[in-house]
């Protein structure tokens, strides 16, 4: 998985997973959003893909920092999850608690990986968005850690937009499976365009009212828009 764009539809109700089934390729199912995940996992039939994320709440999430492993571990271990989200900052060691931390990602990453499920090393910027040298270096470093580099960033104007564009081309020519975006209103057309240029992972809600991250697109339109980007992009 992820040799080819992915739209995930993100959510914290697998019961919303079937109306996602017409225009999205995988779940990412917020376990830190959803009441009694692990219940939710086992007694949900997952028509897509699930990749499973219990997002810190150093990170932007609702997930106790060290809790959340347990949770994920035997996640890692369900038929239909095909990739797990581990920060960056916990498999790197700059987290806070960091020996913790480290020690229970790289564990967590071992088990995934023995399970046959691929590792997203992700980071978060939600005040900024560093230059490009610097954005292709955390891309890299991402991608090293894990079998996709993701990295969304706090865009506040339209050179952060382009600053991620341009990073996620030459971490792509690098040789690096990578997923990109920036949030915010300046920077949500890189959701649509971060694809064309070699991201391979993009997320929406199944319902708009319930987005899990600011700037994100309705599935329906995103998918529509990337279509439609790296279909004329192949027309050339």
């Amino acid at each position: 998985m992820f040799e080819e764009f992915v739209l995930a539809a993100s959510t914290a109700d697998p019961a919303e997973a079937t109306a996602a089934r017409s225009a999205a390729d995988a779940i990412e199912f917020r376990m830190d959003l959803a009441e009694d995940p692990l219940a939710a996992l086992a007694n949900s039939e997952w028509t897509l893909p699930v990749i499973v994320t219990d997002r810190a709440d150093w990170e932007g999430g609702e997930a106790d920092s060290l809790a959340r492993y347990e949770a994920l571990t035997e996640a890692v271990t369900h038929d239909a999850v095909v990739a797990v989200d581990i920060e960056l900052a916990a498999l790197r060691g700059t987290a806070p608690d960091p020996d913790i931390e480290q020690s229970h990602a790289n564990a967590l990453r071992e088990t995934a990986r023995e399970a046959g499920v691929r590792v997203i090393a992700s980071a978060h910027d939600f005040e900024s968005t560093p230059p490009t040298e610097a954005l292709v270096d955390i891309l890299a470093d991402a991608a090293q850690a894990g079998d996709v580099g993701k990295v969304a960033t706090m865009a506040t104007s339209r050179d952060d937009a382009l600053a991620m564009l341009q990073a996620t081309r030459e971490a792509t020519a690098a040789g690096h499976t990578v997923a990109t975006m920036c949030m915010g209103t300046p920077g949500k057309h890189t959701r649509a365009v971060a694809p064309v240029y070699g991201s391979r992972i993009g997320y929406a809600p199944i319902d708009p009212a319930n987005a899990t991250a600011p700037g994100q697109y309705p599935l329906t339109t995103l998918r529509r828009l990337v279509d439609d980007l790296i279909g004329d992009e192949g027309e050339e």
